[in-house]
Formats: C-alpha cells, structure tokens, sequence
C-alpha cells in the first residue's frame, strides 16, 4: 500500500529541496496587455534615436554640430553617481524613498526642479540594473506631460514619449526580473524593485482618477505592472511544480512520485514565502494569498487532468488521499501555514460531485478486492482440511490462519478509508461488514460440507477444533472492534455447533447404550451403571484438550446438558407405576444422589452451566410431595425456571405417581395454563425432549380392559 504518510520525508536517491525558491525565468514571455505590446513596440528604438532630431528643414553644419557636443558635455554630470546626484543633495526630504525604508511612500515632486538626466544616461542606467533609474524616469514622464499640456508640437511629444516608454520597457523588465527570482537577490535590492512597482501603481490610480485627457500623448497608463507580478508568479510556480521529480522510489508509480514532488514543493515554498518574503513585501502584494492562489492553481489543474482519464484502483485512492487529507491537512492545515492561509479561501482541489464519485469508484474496488481475497483465503484454507493437513499448534491448541487473514483483509479495507476521511471510513464499515456476514455463511456452508465428507481422515477431529477455535477471533474482533450485533455472527454459532456435534457423536452413541440401562432395570438399582457413565465421559474429555478454554467450558456445558437431558428421557419411560409414598420417596432420593454426581462430575470439569442444577433435584421433589397442592406450587416453580416445560412433559413424570386420582392430574396439569404466554427461554432443555403427548389419567391394570385407548397411550409410553 502506498505509504503517503511519509510525504515529507526525503525520497531515497533524490535530492533535498532547495531552501529557497528558485524562480529561473521561464522560456515563455509574460502575458501582456495592450499597453505592454505598445511599449514592447517603443523599445525598438536604437541608441542613435535617443539623439534629439533638427529641426525640420534645416542641416546642421560641421560648426555648429561641435558646438553642440562640447555644451552637452559640459553640463553632462560626471558618471553615473553624477547623473543621480541632483536627486540625493542635500536633506532628504519626508517621504522620500530609501533603500532602507521600502514601506514608505516615495516624493512625487522629488527632482522635478532639478537638471534631469539625459535620455541615453537613463538607458545606461537601466542596462546596468541600476533601479534608482526609476524616479528620474518618472520625472521625465512628468516633464512630458507639463510639455504637452504647455502646447509642444506633436511630432516633437510623439518623439519623446516613444523615448520614455522604451525606457519604461527597460524598467519593466529589470523590476520584474528581480521579482521574479526574490530570494536570489539582496532584501536592499528587492526593496527597491517592490518600490518601484509600489510607485507605478499609484501612478496608475492617479492616471485613473484623472480619466481621459486630450492631449496629443498616447494612453500609457495604467501599466499594470502588479499584475503583471502575479502572473509571473504563477509562471514560476508552474515551472517550481512542473519539474521532473528525483528518480521513482522502489514501490512508488511516477504518479505517486509526481504528487509527492508536488506537495512537498509547494509546502516548502510557501513556507519560504510566510518566513523570507511577506516581511519585505508591502500589503498591497498580499505576497503569501498571491504564491498559495498560484501553486493552488497548478496543483488543482494535474489533478483534475489526471481525474478524467479512467485510473486504476492505485491511482483512484492516492487521488483521494491527497484531495480529502494530505492537502487539507499536511499543506493548507500545517502548523506554519494554517494561519496565514485561514483566509485565502484555496478550496478543494477536485469540485465535490467529482469527488463523490471518486469515493464511489474507491468504495466499490475495495469491495470487490475484499471479496476476492477472502474467497481464496477460504479457497485455499479448505484445500487444507480437505488434503489432510494438520492444523498448526499455538499455545497447545490448534490454530488455524484464516481468521487472522479475514480480520486483516477487513481491516485494511477500513483502515484506507479512513485514511481518506472519518467519514468515508463510517460508510465502508457497513459495506464491510455486510460482506463479512456473506463471507461467515459461505465458511459455514464449506465447514458443513468438510464434516459431511471427511470423517475418514486421520486430521480430521484436529481441523475441526481449529476452525471452532477460529470462531473465538471473529467474534473477539467483529464484538470490540466493530461493535456487531448478534445477527451476523449468527453463522459463527451455527459452525461451532456443528463442530460441537461432530466432536461429540461418537461419545453420545456410547451414552445412548448406557442410558438405555436405566429403563432395562429398576430405578433402585441404577448406581453402577450412572458410574459407568460418568467414566465414560472421563475418558473422553482429553481429546478437547486443544479447545480453547472458552470453548472447551462451552463443550462441557453441552455435556452437562445431555447427561441431564437423557436422564429426564430415561425417567420418563419409566418401566414400573410406584403406588405407594415410601415407594415415591425411595425414587427421590434416588434420583437427588444421580444429580449431584452428575452436577459435580461436570462442575469440576469446567460447565458453566448453572441453569441445569435444579432440573433434576424439583424433578425429585414433585415425585416425593404427596399433597396435591404442594405438587402444584412445585410445578409452578419448575415451570419458572423452565418455560419450555409443558403438559406432555408433567404429565410422564405424574405417570410414575400412581396414587394420583385423575382429578388430581388434571388439577395439576391446570397450572402450566398460567405460564402458556411465557416467552421462549434463552436456553433449551424440555424442548430438545420429546413431549409424551396429552396426559391421560392413569389408571390401575384391572382397568384396562374397560379403557383399552387409555392402555395403548400408557403402552406407548414405555418404549
């Protein structure tokens, strides 16, 4: 599984990312607006048309042309410190701009009443990458308008404006160059350039404000120098997160590697943009909404690209990682970020409806994939019992891997999606464990089948002590984890039982021999032959030794359950009618001394099964008691802790009574009526017991004769 988690740590044989921004200039010219193309078109000027024209009509002689040179290189200034001297003499007046103090605003008026350079200084300057260039070319700009307002010709304004705007080209490339790479250059010298912009865009505003003059000057303004930055921002993040990631990890798709190249850049640079550039950026910039806007952009733009081709299964999940969380919460949500892009409103890379079916595309391959695994874990798992190999031995008892393998499977199904999102996690759960349901009964069917077909093998009663132990994991982990409710493990209980059975059938076929002894003599004379029982089972009981111990508690109880239950059979088919008390009480005593060596055998043995103490000892007592009225109060009870106890069932165990007049078995019979709507008990013992019938009064042989249905009911009784 792809492991995104990981996302900021360095990819093996790639490089660390630089810790600054590395904005190179980008192969492609900015976008410009009108006005750019206007300007680009003014810079084609060469530096021989920076050399002011003659007048029209007139040729300067050889004379007058030396003239001319030597008074322009008198008051030429000396150098290029010269040529910016007439604005730096002096105080430096309030709000002049300083490379120390970008935030404030510059003088408009500054050099206006000072000599200006000439055009071709200008040039040099701007050449040289000298950004104090800006303020004379502004004020030439000025000059120009003063110049066309004062009525200049209009080839002579024409002329000069096409010399300022090649100029302003100049600046407009130098300005954006240093802008475009901000952490390759000075702080002193990006300061400068940010000034600048600053600058223009005031002028734009003022030119706005202004509106439309009529003068002969072409429309130069607004130049919008601002957006042009931004533009180049987004150029440079284009170039930052288009670039070839380091080589692919071992495990890791080019797409993997590409969002990983991808996230991290964008999270670094941005970082760079809170820590090094927002300090030295002027608000109007809102420098770190301007950078995330555009990395946003980019990233968003792959992605939604990437999102309408078909993807695999791979691709559909790393999409949604990084849509619903690595972006949201270890970029946007990152504890240097989060703050300042609280209020950037950037948005979720992928609309929602488009990421609704990406979900829906993940939620339906990963239960396809679950369902294909768990088939060939059972596939390959029953090939096992069938080709009788021995289960392994864990601890002493016999384990098998299946459940393991089923838990695993589920459970990195879920864990995906919630790596996704909570929610996304909640809406696979139930998915999940309506598959789990499916897969249970299919293990049960094939469980069923193992025992139907493979009793003759050698690791036969081990593999079915394996998968009962199996139950104890699924259950462990579908009632903590998943908080299931009893219905799906319904299968579980089904396949246990059925082992249950296998295990025990021989055992139960050597006690139904056993049992039968009792009806085959008489009741005062069975002692040896519950001993016999008892040693039976004895015996037996090493052979569950691999069970887990809660369910080697359970086998027991199910022993417990049938000693119990195959003695009150026994006891119905009673062979002899005791007519007299002492004869009644003699059976009671009897049948209380056979309880508790049955109880105590399976107590210290590990039954759980408490519920089945009384079932013999009140049994005894409703044979004892003499009373009629006692007898019903005793049956009463009985019912209570035994609700399936019925009528056919009371009335084989009044058979034995023979002193009993028929009113009195009526009476008696009467009191179950009260318990008819009583629900149906958590726990089965009567029911498993087949009821005798409608009782009938029980009458002296003499009668026979005269009642021969009533013989035949009571005949009936004894097989």
């Amino acid at each position: 599984m792809l492991k995104m988690m990981t996302f900021f740590q360095g990819l093996p044989g790639q490089q660390p990312m630089p810790g600054t921004l590395d904005f190179r200039r980008s192969s492609q010219k900015l976008p410009s607006t009108s006005e750019v193309e206007s300007e680009a078109s003014m810079s084609e000027a060469s530096s021989e048309d920076l050399i002011p024209p003659p007048e029209p009509g007139v040729a300067p002689d050889k004379e007058e042309e030396e003239a001319l040179k030597k008074k322009k290189k008198k008051n030429k200034p000396k150098g290029l410190a010269g040529m910016f001297s007439v604005f730096t003499k002096g105080k430096k007046k309030k709000g002049q701009l300083s490379s120390a103090e970008p935030e404030s605003e510059p003088e408009t008026t500054l050099g206006l009443d000072a000599p200006l350079p000439s055009v071709e200084d200008l040039k040099v300057a701007l050449e040289l990458g000298q950004l104090e260039a800006a303020r004379p070319l502004l004020a030439l700009e000025r000059e120009l308008q003063e110049a066309a307002a004062g009525g200049a010709g209009e080839e002579e304004l024409v002329w000069r404006q096409s010399k300022v705007e090649a100029l302003y080209v100049l600046l407009r490339d130098l300005v954006l160059s240093v802008l475009r790479r901000p952490l390759e250059v000075a702080p002193e010298r990006l300061r400068q350039a940010l000034a600048v912009v600053v600058e223009q865009e005031r002028e734009d505003r003022q030119a706005a404000a202004a509106g439309p003059g009529t003068s002969a000057l072409a429309a130069t303004r607004p130049r919008r120098w601002l957006q042009l930055w931004q533009r180049g921002v987004l150029e440079a993040a284009e170039e930052r997160m288009g670039g070839r990631p380091a080589a692919c990890a071992e495990g890791r798709s080019e797409a993997e590697s590409s969002f990983l190249h991808m996230g991290r850049t964008m999270k670094e640079d941005l970082e760079a943009v809170v820590e090094r550039l927002k300090p030295l950026f002027p608000p109007e910039f809102n420098v770190v909404a301007t950078y995330a806007q555009s990395y946003h952009e980019h990233f968003a733009a792959h992605l939604a690209a990437m999102a309408q081709f078909e993807l695999c299964e791979r691709d559909t999940y790393m999409l949604l990682v990084w849509v619903q969380n690595l972006y949201p919460n270890d970029i946007i949500n990152s504890p240097k970020l989060a703050d300042e892009l609280q209020g950037v409103g950037l948005g979720n890379l992928l609309p929602p409806k488009q990421i609704r079916l990406l979900e829906a595309t993940f939620l339906s391959n990963e239960v396809v994939k679950v369902k294909e695994l768990m088939d060939r874990a059972l596939k390959l798992e029953s090939q096992h019992w069938v080709q009788n190999v021995a289960p392994q031995r864990l601890d002493g008892h016999c384990h098998s891997e299946l459940a393991i393998d089923i838990i695993q499977i589920i459970s990195q199904a879920q864990s995906k999606a919630e790596s996704i999102t909570p929610e996304l996690g909640m809406q696979i759960k139930q998915v999940l464990l309506a598959e789990l349901s499916a897969f249970l009964r299919s293990y049960q069917r094939t469980f069923d089948e193992f025992l139907e077909r493979c009793k003759q093998l050698s690791n036969y009663r081990a593999n079915v002590i394996a998968n009962i132990n199996n139950c104890l994991s699924f259950r462990t982990a579908m009632e903590q984890k998943w908080q299931v409710p009893q219905d799906p493990l319904r299968p579980l209980n089904e396949l246990k039982s059925h082992g249950f059975d296998s295990l025990l059938q021989d055992m139960f076929m050597d006690l139904k021999t056993l049992f039968k002894k009792f009806t085959q003599t008489r009741w005062t004379t069975p002692a040896e032959t519950l001993e016999e029982i008892i040693a039976t089972v004895g015996g037996k009981l090493s052979e569950f030794s691999e069970l887990q111990d809660c369910f080697r508690e359970e086998l027991m109880e199910v022993i417990h359950l049938h000693l119990v239950k195959e003695y009150i059979i026994r006891l119905s088919k009673r062979r002899v009618i005791l007519r007299t008390a002492e004869q009644q009480q003699q059976l009671a005593k009897h049948i209380l001394a056979n309880a508790e060596v049955i109880q105590n055998f399976c107590t210290q043995n590990g039954s759980p099964a408490t519920w089945l103490h009384p079932a013999l000892p009140r049994l005894a007592e409703i044979i004892r008691l003499q009373d009629p009225s006692a007898i019903k109060i005793e049956v009463a009870t009985y019912a209570t802790c035994y609700p399936d106890f019925s009528k056919g069932h009371l009335s084989a165990i009044l058979a034995i009574k023979g002193n009993l007049s028929p009113s009195d078995v009526k009476s008696i019979r009467s009191i179950l009526d009260v318990n008819t709507e009583v629900q149906e008990p958590s726990r089965s013992l009567f029911s498993l017991i087949k009821s005798q019938g409608r009782a009938t009064p029980i009458l002296p042989p003499s009668a026979r004769t005269t009642k021969s249905w009533v013989w035949q009911v009571w005949n009936s009784r004894q097989n």
